[in-house]
């Protein structure tokens, strides 16, 4: 068998066995050696049930006292067990959706049972524990255990299995594709060991060797294939040329509010390339309400005035209303002749079939929605700008059907994650980057505090303080284990118990799991004002706008990197009331409180970036993600800064040695990144 063969050739892996892989994007073998694990379990003795932790998993050896009945909680099935240790602990254990394991635990049977442990209301509680006998869990002892993202009727069994069947049955040959020379410079593993390594480790040394060559190969092939996004580019002669338009300059002037400095060179630059002979590939790099729309506002009505269309994509609906509604205001203010129009998934099929009429007409000049915009029903009249975040970053296969339908048009990428611009060069290779590195005058700094458990008190009272005075509050919770049903009923409970604590108030919850639709009726009932308290995970980090809100408080923060938490923290400060931010952590390690420190000193997201390259060690490889830049199987850019230097050294000198990788000793290397491109390139969409 080849890397690139489907899984069904494997052994117990039909056609139906293969759906739930499908969903996950494992298709071939090479997909499924490639779906690394999220994190490590290791396994550790059971402990008595009097030296239990808060928030950790942890394993106890205890009696079955009584198990309950089944009960439903929406679409979820629930029993419980009351569970006794050895000296007289008593633990309440929880299982979602796993009603067959009901008579697995009878009363009076002895088990090791391993799961996140809390407390609630003075009693232990482990949720969604796993059994074992204690010779079954003796084998487990100490052996790093791989615990893999899981999608639907997909198990970490089922992923185990089928790994250990490529790597230890001889029938996968995986030749070496990258050149001796380049192993030896950079203390380099081969890659087949590195896929066991990273898969089934005998101990921490050998994962991070493997790790470390996986990580290598992913930023490497992601950097050749950039400078090749960037060749092409360089070739492509504008056919969307402009002049400046009297209408950008009047709004500057009548704006209430004067562009800084950094805002006005970034636009210069912006209107440069517009007007000259090349096709725009831009990112406009800014903190969170450093002014980053305007400027794809000017850059709109510039596109519209020279007869094209100009479209902006966001990443929710929500955003994408509140930017149609704030450019159609902006327009009738301003005087501004252009025609604004919203297209969104969400709509009937007869506003869409009138949005896409007006569209390929040239009567609306503005387009503003979702990943919408790019579908194949759309046909535009002369698309000469696309505006998108860095959500939607936008490749060349989707250039090219815009191209089809058009013209190459100019492309301007917005983001509000700060990344040191050492790192940004590399990742945002295809991209010229300008930053705005100004605030507005006048916009209030939130005021941060990063606080124990003891502080909680204070801050309910604080937060309903502010509510009762008309302002808004966000929570976030974050995922303690990558599952669904734990997201779900945490996030739920807390919002009930809250609800408890503050019954004349307006609470709701926000996570993962729910429907599109669900999603953006709470964001727009928050966005709205009917909502007062907004209990959610990291999917309210991006794309909703409330300068109402005025108070967020993390949860657990020591759980996210330091631009993650930035970033959740742009959520408030919107507005003209003072803003503040409640880093809440429970741990009391020395780095933890190092590091939320510097959140609490700095609103500078580029500082606080570039504190946080400096501050994370081995022990951060999982748990701690940053999100909202390019996302890969397994490298992050901050985590991974030094490989990521040493995949650009690397690609540079062999892009100045063979160019086009015809050398002998380079071809496999061609040939998998050929393999690359074919695929799509991942995160550029290629």
């Amino acid at each position: 068998m080849e890397l690139r063969d489907a899984i069904t050739g494997l052994k117990g892996i039909g056609e139906k066995k293969a759906v739930p892989f499908a969903k996950a994007g494992i298709y071939t073998i090479r997909d499924l050696l490639e779906y690394y694990p999220r994190s490590y379990d290791t396994f550790a003795e059971p402990v008595p049930g009097s030296m239990l932790e808060e928030r950790t998993r942890s394993a106890v050896f205890a009696c079955v006292l009584s198990v309950s009945g089944i009960r439903r909680f929406q679409r979820y099935q629930i029993f419980t067990a009351q569970l006794q240790t050895e000296d007289g602990t008593v633990i309440q254990a929880v299982w979602f959706n796993m009603p067959y394991l009901r008579k697995s635990v009878p009363p009076g049977s002895w088990h090791i049972f391993r799961g996140a442990v809390s407390r609630r209301k003075d009693q232990w509680r482990m949720e969604q524990p796993e059994r074992y006998t204690p010779d079954a869990y003796s084998r487990l002892l100490r052996v790093m255990q791989p615990r893999y993202p899981l999608v639907s009727g997909l198990t970490g069994h089922m992923v185990s299995k089928a790994v250990g069947q490529v790597l230890d049955g001889g029938m996968v040959y995986v030749p070496e594709y990258l050149p001796k020379q380049i192993l030896e410079d950079y203390g380099l593993i081969k890659e087949w060991d590195a896929f066991r390594g990273v898969h089934f480790p005998a101990g921490e040394e050998e994962m991070l060797r493997s790790r470390k060559r996986l990580v290598f190969d992913e930023f490497l092939l992601f950097i050749l294939a950039l400078r090749r996004l960037k060749e092409s580019q360089e070739t492509l002669t504008s056919q969307v040329r402009m002049v400046e338009t009297a209408y950008t300059s009047r709004l500057i002037e009548t704006l209430p509010y004067e562009l800084t400095g950094a805002q006005k060179k970034v636009w210069n630059e912006i209107l440069e390339d517009m007007t000259s002979e090349r096709v725009m590939n831009r990112l406009v790099q800014g903190d969170v309400g450093s002014g980053k729309t305007i400027l794809s506002v000017l850059a709109l009505i510039t596109a519209g005035c020279n007869g094209f269309q100009g479209a902006i994509m966001a990443p929710t609906e929500v955003l994408a209303k509140q930017h149609f509604q704030s450019i159609s205001e902006l327009f009738a203010a301003h005087g501004i002749p252009l025609r604004p129009i919203l297209l969104t998934g969400s709509m009937t099929a007869k506003e869409k079939r009138a949005a896409y009429a007006e569209i390929e007409s040239g009567a609306a000049q503005i387009i503003v929605g979702t990943h919408a915009l790019i579908q194949e029903k759309v046909i535009y009249h002369r698309l000469g700008l696309v505006v998108t975040d860095e959500q939607h970053r936008f490749g060349v296969r989707q250039r090219e059907t815009l191209a089809e339908k058009g013209c190459f048009p100019h492309v301007l990428v917005m983001s509000a994650t700060p990344i040191p611009r050492t790192l940004a060069i590399i990742v945002y290779g295809d991209l010229d980057i300008s930053v705005v590195d100004e605030m507005p005058v006048g916009r209030l700094p939130i005021k941060n505090c990063v606080v124990d458990e003891s502080y909680r008190p204070s801050a309910y009272r604080f937060m309903e303080k502010e509510a009762e005075a008309g302002r808004q509050i966000y929570i976030i919770c974050p995922m303690v284990e990558e599952n669904g049903e734990l997201e779900l009923e945490n996030v739920l409970d807390y919002a009930q118990k809250l609800q408890k604590l503050m019954p004349r108030l307006q609470i709701a919850c926000l996570h993962g799991r729910m429907k599109p639709k669900e999603k953006n009726e709470i964001m727009e009932r928050f966005a709205n004002g009917q909502i007062q308290i907004l209990v959610s995970t990291t999917v309210i980090e991006v794309g909703i706008n409330v300068p109402n809100a005025t108070v967020m408080m993390v949860e657990n923060a020591e759980r996210f990197g330091l631009a993650q938490l930035h970033q959740l923290r742009g959520r408030v400060g919107r507005g003209k009331a003072q803003s503040y931010c409640i880093f809440m952590t429970a741990s009391k390690a020395k780095e933890t409180k190092k590091r939320l420190e510097v959140l609490n000193k700095s609103n500078d997201g580029f500082y606080i970036a570039s504190e946080d390259l400096k501050l994370r060690g081995p022990g951060d490889l999982f748990g701690i993600r940053q999100s909202g830049i390019l996302e890969f199987r397994i490298g992050d850019v901050f985590q991974d800064a030094g490989v990521l230097q040493m995949a650009s050294d690397a690609a540079k000198k062999l892009m100045e040695e063979d160019p086009g990788l015809e050398q002998e000793a380079h071809l496999p290397l061609r040939e998998r990144l050929e393999q690359y491109l074919e695929k799509g390139g991942e995160q550029l969409n290629l």
